[in-house]
């Protein structure tokens, strides 16, 4: 198994790779063209962007840059607050594809759960998803009140949860919930920008395991099921960050780094939105 072969199931029936590139701050333009590229030349099958982030359209054109069937990308967007709502969501889908420059995506999911407008604006996912154009829906930053909320009135489960995840943020109430309900867990900023890379604990793991603190982090979280979507525009991080299937952390490691819980968030906390 490799970054191009580690698969997850969705309850599509289709498969989600486990290792995805992230786009977030990556500057629009050549840069992220040529961050895309790269990954997909290097293995990875699967690219996290969204209508926020400016740059839709390079990651399009770093898709097709890599000569790669379509079918063999998973191209993930997002729904944006702005556009929340049944009709702006609908239309805010069909300009995040004419950016990307493609006929579908293979995951759509809302940004964020926003108050007064996320079950309109999920409403609209189930009518892409029937329709074909996203070819699974999920959502971001939602945790287990949220999700309960929503799977009260859904017609389809969420196939996928983006939450931010590592070992010093493990949100466990909300992953128990979504792999109770077969909801695929993706996990953000799992480098937690780069906080706790120097941490002692995650460095002796590094050491023990003969890796670097990055790849410890990210093993954790293929070892606990998650996808994981490091970020980065260096070829020789992108290279780094996908070579995790050759090493694993024994029960005692994981232990280790399960109890650095400290609840560090450091980007949104979708624990403040009711």
């Amino acid at each position: 198994m490799d970054v191009t072969t580690a698969t997850l199931p969705l309850l599509t029936g289709a498969r989600i790779p486990q290792v995805g590139l992230g786009v977030w701050q990556s500057p629009r333009g050549e840069v992220t063209r040529q961050a895309v590229a790269t990954a997909l030349r290097l293995g990875y099958r699967h690219v996290d962007t969204a209508r926020i982030y400016g740059n839709e359209a390079d990651v399009g054109a770093g898709v097709r840059a890599s000569g790669l069937p379509r079918a063999e990308v998973f191209v993930t967007t997002k729904l944006w607050n702005d556009d929340q709502g049944y009709d702006a969501a609908l239309r805010a889908f069909d300009a995040s594809l004419q950016r990307l420059g493609l006929e579908y995506v293979d995951l759509y999911l809302l940004h964020w759960p926003v108050a007064g407008k996320r079950l309109d604006s999920w409403r609209a996912l189930e009518r892409l998803h029937a329709d074909g154009r996203a070819r699974a829906i999920g959502v971001s930053n939602f945790l287990r009140p949220h999700l309960e909320e929503l799977l009260a009135s859904a017609k389809v489960v969420p196939h996928v949860n983006q939450i931010e995840l590592s070992p010093f943020l493990q949100r466990r109430e909300a992953v128990a919930y979504c792999q109770a309900k077969g909801i695929v867990v993706e996990a953000y900023s799992p480098l937690t920008h780069g906080k706790r890379l120097g941490h002692p604990a995650v460095v002796a793991e590094a050491k023990r395991a003969g890796r670097t603190p990055a790849q410890v982090l990210l093993r954790w979280g293929i070892q606990k099921g998650l996808v994981t979507l490091p970020k980065s525009t260096r070829e020789e991080r992108i290279r780094e960050n996908a070579a995790l299937f050759d090493f694993a952390l024994d029960a005692e490691a994981m232990a280790r780094l399960d109890a650095l819980e400290e609840n560090l968030v450091t980007g949104w906390d979708p624990a403040q939105q009711a």
